[in-house]
């Protein structure tokens, strides 16, 4: 074999090593970000106060829509 290939091998393989390592700690560190916000976000109180504000909303428009079904719908609950 040439030994031009060969030092060509050593020298990507030591390259392609570190790049390889560099990638595979930025991909753990966004994955790292990604979920820290995601639980984050789990725990915020938003999420649970925009659903109930969408309730809220969805119950009045229903009322403005339709006053007369949502009184039959009270009264037989």
């Amino acid at each position: 074999m040439n030994s031009q290939y060969t030092r060509r091998n050593i020298f990507c393989q030591n390259t392609c090593h570190e790049l390889k390592r560099f990638w595979e700690r930025e991909i753990g560190k966004q994955t790292y970000y990604r979920e820290s916000e995601e639980y984050r976000l789990g725990k915020s109180a938003l999420r649970k106060l925009r659903e109930e504000w969408k309730q809220r909303l969805e119950t009045k428009l229903r009322l403005r829509n339709d006053p007369e079904a949502t009184e039959k719908q009270l009264n037989v609950a």
